[in-house]
């Protein structure tokens, strides 16, 4: 028995009987079925070697069952950085590496539930096509040669669906590529899966009404966050060793956070997103960008600089000219840290985490200063507001068709009041406002990084994300669109340090609430990471500073 079953259609047509109007629960079987199906029988789990239900961590079955070769495992534990050096070197073929990690995506979603589309004949097709490249010029296509690269369900590949997890484009695919896979593959990238998302990808957990929820493959239990989940969930498995996400309010960060990998979110303008399918088309007041995921700093940054020297300010008309830059940075930095959000304590274990890292940042030279969080409120209340403006419109007109109900966790969408142009235009007035009292904030205080949690916990039980008050920590970074990474500090929850003080007092009934879903029991072991954030536009920067932190916390 596998967790889920998915699927690919071709077209909607195909699930409607008759011509009668398909309904969501039509849409989403035929969907599960067909991507189920598209597992190619040498790669579906024996049953006999399936671990059990209750079997929580499976992060370590590849190894343990027995199922993959010697080279299938020592492929798919190397990073992108390492596979890219020796296909490069001619030592390993593109098609060796595709069909090792097809294999290994392949388990991870029979395990938890992380694709939506499968394309594996595809993908074969364009590895062999890099070895016969390398094979007839003795070069690599280019910097990313090779390397599979899993995407995020909302970047267009094309005749494959798009269905951000709404029955209503099953059986829709895209036309064409997204403008950010045509460069990759122009880089040498193979494609051979995207990923689950949540409904319209604006939930902090991945569950929709089509393929259902993704589990965190580090404790099943758990979430593996939203909206990029689906990624998160299949790199920490292994199944991929690159991949790329979209954050419109945390949506990169958290899941990483949450299974404990590295994130870049960048500034709106850096990154091509043309051609890249949206919950809330048409929603620009907070740039929705898409970013990479990956288990190392090295390998966030070799994506980074690869899309950038691509020159995307050629292909896309959001994205600025601004070539890769070498941050220089001092020997010294100062870096503020913020210990909550003014709405929400973070939890003992990511609290602890906090004050290891300063201890071992000031332990190194750098200098720490305490950032008043008096505006995050303000921030995170515009960003809801943003999002809402539409009176939810946008997402109720995509659910409708098949009748599919908005799930609880979108309740707010339900609920919002349309605002007129007048009050839309006021509500843009006041995030510009923002935005430059909180840069005048920031340069006042001379700041190089921000250090922060990225959520208030570490990770929760799926179904017990408190939606809305506890991605205050992310998306304030959203609405000022500035550069942040999210980074595993290397401990792990531990459930007889990581209980609740003693003086611990609520800030407010959110809080309270978010304090109540922490179970030592169930989070004993799992990685806890933060946030550093530095000013827009500055990726190098930050990805340079992470580079530092880790520096620290490893000495």
């Amino acid at each position: 028995m596998t967790v889920s079953g998915d699927s690919n259609l071709t077209s909607t047509a195909d699930a409607i009987p008759n011509g009668v109007k398909p309904s969501w629960e039509e849409l989403g079987a035929k969907k599960r079925s067909d991507l189920q199906a598209s597992i190619p029988r040498e790669w579906r789990i024996p049953d006999s070697l399936l671990p059990p239900l209750t079997q929580d961590d499976v992060t370590g079955w590849p190894e343990e069952s027995g199922w993959f070769t010697v080279k299938e495992l020592a492929i798919t534990n190397m990073t992108a950085a390492e596979l890219l050096s020796k296909m490069a070197a001619g030592e390993l073929k593109s098609e060796d590496v595709t069909r090792a990690f097809c294999k290994r995506a392949s388990a991870a979603h029979q395990l938890t539930n992380c694709l939506s589309e499968i394309f594996f004949d595809r993908a074969i097709a364009m590895a062999r096509e890099r070895d016969q490249y390398f094979a007839q010029t003795g070069k690599p296509v280019g910097p990313l040669h090779g390397l599979p690269i899993s995407l995020k369900d909302n970047i267009n590949v094309k005749d494959v669906d798009s269905t951000v997890g709404m029955a209503v484009h099953v059986g829709d695919p895209a036309k064409a590529d997204a403008t950010l896979a045509q460069m990759l593959a122009e880089a040498g990238a193979v494609f051979y899966v995207k990923t689950n998302v949540p409904t319209a990808m604006m939930i902090a957990e991945t569950v929709n009404n089509v393929f259902g929820r993704t589990l965190n493959p580090r404790n099943r239990q758990t979430t593996s966050g939203g909206s990029s989940g689906g990624e998160s969930a299949l790199i920490v498995m292994k199944g991929s060793p690159l991949g790329v996400g979209s954050d419109i309010g945390g949506s990169l960060r958290i899941p990483a956070a949450a299974t404990g990998i590295f994130a870049l979110r960048p500034s709106s303008g850096r990154f091509p997103v043309r051609n890249c399918r949206s919950g809330m088309a048409g929603q620009e007041a907070i740039a929705s960008v898409n970013g990479p995921l990956a288990p190392t700093l090295e390998d966030i940054k070799l994506y980074t600089k690869a899309v950038i020297e691509s020159q995307p300010w050629l292909r896309d008309a959001k994205c600025l000219p601004i070539p890769w830059r070498d941050a220089t940075l001092p020997q010294k930095l100062r870096i503020g840290v913020m210990w909550h959000d003014g709405m929400v304590h973070p939890t003992a274990p990511v609290a602890r985490a906090l004050k290891h890292t300063v201890a071992r940042l000031k332990a190194a030279g750098h200098e720490i200063v305490e950032w008043d969080h008096s505006d995050q409120e303000e921030g995170y209340r515009l960003m809801n507001r943003m999002f809402l403006a539409d009176g939810g419109k946008t997402i109720k007109s995509q659910l409708e068709p098949t009748d599919e109900p908005m799930r609880p966790e979108m309740e707010p969408y339900s609920l919002a009041r349309e605002l007129s142009t007048s009050e839309m235009w006021k509500l843009h007035l006041e995030r510009s406002e923002f935005q430059n009292r909180h840069l005048d904030r920031w340069v006042k205080a001379g700041l190089d990084a921000l250090l922060l949690p990225t959520m208030p916990f570490n990770t929760v039980r799926s179904g017990n994300f408190k939606h809305g008050i506890a991605v205050g920590y992310t998306g304030v970074y959203n609405v000022v669109d500035y550069a942040a990474v999210s980074f595993p500090t290397g401990l792990m929850v531990d459930k007889d340090i990581d209980v609740e003080s003693p003086d611990y007092t609520p800030l407010s009934i959110d809080c309270k609430a978010v304090h109540e879903t922490y179970e030592p029991d169930l989070m004993h072991g799992l990685p806890i990471s933060l946030q550093l954030v530095a000013r827009k536009l500055e990726e190098e920067k930050v990805l340079q500073m992470t580079g530092r932190v880790l520096e620290a916390l490893a000495a």
